[in-house]
């Protein structure tokens, strides 16, 4: 049985493409500070924005670590705006990824993104260089 810290890792290495949906639970609930809902059909619809929207994604994972039922991520996510000048927007932050139990399984059951940065600060990039 693949671990599941070996699973997130291989999908941050992939990030946006052919994502690993069945770690997490039907219901997941997902907040950053853009979003903030519950259900893998949203979860995948949100990725898919990304994917037409974000252009030359990439999400670099500096540390992933387990404690009991959760699981924290560091990463650096950037892309390329979908401006006429092209902006390379970059945001830091961290993920909480709490488990729990479902048979002999574990699945993923609430997904918190925390920014490094303000929305503002993201928004700015955008302008300047």
């Amino acid at each position: 049985m693949t671990n599941i810290l070996d699973i997130i890792e291989e999908d941050y290495a992939k990030f946006p493409e052919a994502q690993t949906y069945s770690i997490y639970s039907e219901d997941v609930y997902f907040k950053d500070p853009v979003y903030n809902f519950r259900g893998i059909k949203r979860y995948q619809k949100m990725i898919g924005f990304i994917t037409f929207w974000f252009k030359n994604l990439k999400l670099d994972l500096h540390d992933i670590s387990r404690t009991e039922s959760l699981i924290k991520t560091r990463w650096t996510m950037s892309w390329d705006a979908p401006l006429p000048w092209k902006p390379r927007i970059s945001v830091s932050g961290w993920s909480d990824l709490e488990l729990e139990n479902f048979g002999d399984r574990e699945l993923i059951i609430s997904h918190v993104d925390y920014w490094e940065c303000t929305k503002f600060d993201v928004i700015k990039q955008h302008f300047v260089s």
